[in-house]
């Protein structure tokens, strides 16, 4: 079922909706991939459903991805099978429920030395094998001629030949933001700028939230028989704060990694084939790829041991990603060719015994059951929310806060955007920015004001009236971060269109969208980074 009438997202009612005298089956604090999974899952069985962010949906580790839908050739490496297994069939679904916002890439990884063809190519093969009928496309071993047509822009110095195989990719925030909007579609309430600042007990039970609305202070008691934490690299703010009224404390859970991406023009590769490196000189994967008319590259993986809602990249890595890329790529990008930069943080799930190597730590999610009730679940990747949301509410019915209402039914679910039965027309996110991610919305989008005014390449007026309108967007951030991705693929171009997209704002809402505070984040993701040390600590709900 394909469910492409816009809702209204109006504040106002949004807020007069949490404002009722309900109580709710179930309450989400966080909008990332995994809590808009669970309330689009939950919302489709029957559950009544409210939401809430304290910021953006997708704000944090769910807009910062490598943009990738993938089953994890390191985790394989690792030995991880499970993960590996679950992911490479998740993937379908991603791509079946998303056809404009979600596509299969093929990867191509050149080797230098004789031996890496065979060895990498056998361990793809197992990985062609583990996604057996949910597979994309075969592996293909290539000699250097071929790699260099399928990688134009690789260094051909001493290469030997190359091994090729298919992944996917995606438009994360768009991707987060159909999820959210699919959820409303199915009755879920879902109010982003919006905090949980406490957790509700009753005989030390957790039975709902006391919210608080960002842009006025108002406070909302939010009752709902099953609460779940889903805060990402913040769970343990709300964990502890739940084990408070209990006069307890909750045990950290989550050691946090960053990995960094830097995007150059995609001249450096042309094509729209990736590049992998297995390997590199530390033993990381490095990605170069194609993704909206740019080239992302990366990434890092470095321990944190602070959680900051603005992570910055170190100088380390991105001269140890400049560094690497330039090994591989015939043509080495410099700093000057850096368009945008961000930072991500993964929540991952504290081993045993921490010996603080994340890049050894399961990328597999964690769902725990507090002594109140609450729920938390943490850890896992984007590919595999639809499988941590099922997870999530198989736990929250097995701990009796929670009724049991049918089985999981999302795997052949069309996001909004995704068209009929046949789904919307497939096409490449390796081209720049358009009317094409808006799927089946198109027409719609186009029917507004402004429809052919443009305020930066791919990015027109209409476009910003309907994120307003339809896509809960309440500032420029919201806008050039994440309803288009203008701040993630070039920095400058985004803050030149910003006044322009504050003024359309100011129209819409009656505020200027917080244009300065943009301004100055548009400078973090485009000047050359400095050291970070020392960020300090943001709580997140």
């Amino acid at each position: 079922m394909a469910l492409d009438s816009p809702l209204p997202t109006d504040r106002a009612a949004l807020l007069a909706r949490l404002a009722e005298p309900k109580k709710y089956d179930i309450a989400i604090v966080g909008g990332g991939a995994t809590g808009l999974g669970v309330a689009l899952d939950a919302a489709q069985r029957g559950h009544s459903v409210v939401l809430i962010e304290a910021r953006d949906f997708a704000k944090g580790t769910s807009s910062r991805a490598t943009k990738l839908v993938h089953g994890g050739v390191r985790y394989l490496a690792q030995g991880n099978v499970h993960l590996v297994r679950e992911a490479l069939h998740e993937r379908v679904h991603i791509l079946a429920s998303a056809p404009h916002l979600a596509q299969p890439l093929a990867f191509v990884m050149p080797s230098y030395k004789l031996w890496e063809t065979p060895f990498y190519g056998m361990g793809l093969k197992m990985y062609d094998a583990l996604a057996g009928s949910a597979g994309l496309g075969r592996t293909e071993w290539l000699n250097s001629r071929e790699t260099l047509r399928q990688l134009p822009g690789a260094q051909p110095q001493g290469l030997k030949g190359g091994v090729k195989y298919w992944d996917g990719q995606f438009d994360d925030a768009r991707l987060a933001l159909a999820i959210a909007r699919t959820a409303a579609q199915h009755g879920a309430l879902l109010v982003n700028y919006c905090e949980a600042v406490d957790v509700l007990h009753d005989a030390g039970r957790a039975v709902g939230l006391v919210a608080r609305d960002a842009e006025t202070g108002r406070e909302f008691r939010i009752q709902a028989g099953c609460v779940v934490n889903a805060t990402g690299v913040w769970v343990d703010v709300l964990r502890e704060r739940d084990a408070e009224a209990a006069g307890q404390t909750a045990a950290p859970l989550v050691a946090p990694s960053q990995g960094v991406h830097l995007v150059v023009d995609q001249s450096f590769s042309p094509g729209d084939h990736a590049l992998l490196v297995p390997s590199t000189a530390d033993g990381r994967v490095l990605f170069a790829v194609p993704w909206l008319g740019q080239l992302i590259l990366g990434t890092t993986d470095t321990p944190r041991t602070d959680v900051p809602l603005e992570p910055g990249a170190t100088e380390p890595e991105v001269d140890f990603i400049l560094r690497e890329a330039g090994k591989y790529l015939k043509r080495a990008p410099t700093r000057a060719d850096i368009k945008s930069r961000w930072a991500g943080l993964r929540p991952l799930v504290k081993p045993t015994v921490a010996d603080g190597d994340t890049a050894a730590i399961s990328r597999e999610h964690t769902v725990l059951v507090g002594k109140s009730g609450m729920v938390t679940v943490t850890g896992g990747k984007w590919t595999t929310y639809r499988a941590m949301a099922a997870d999530v509410l198989a736990r929250c019915t097995q701990a009796g806060v929670l009724l049991p209402r049918g089985a999981c039914a999302t795997a052949g679910l069309h996001l909004v955007g995704a068209g009929g039965a046949g789904g919307a027309q497939r096409v490449s996110i390796t081209q720049p920015p358009g009317l094409h991610l808006y799927g089946s919305e198109a027409a719609q989008v186009n029917a507004l004001p402004g429809a052919d005014r443009w305020l930066a390449p791919g990015l027109s007026e209409a476009m910003v009236r309907f994120a307003v309108r339809h896509e809960y967007a309440r500032t420029v951030e919201d806008v050039l971060a994440r309803r288009s991705r203008q701040l993630f693929l070039d920095a400058a171009q985004a803050a030149t269109a910003a006044p322009q997209v504050a003024a359309v704002l100011h129209e819409e809402l009656g505020a200027d969208g917080q244009l300065a505070s943009f301004l100055e984040l548009a400078a973090h993701y485009g000047a050359n980074p400095r050291t970070q040390s020392g960020a300090t600590i943001h709580a997140k709900s």
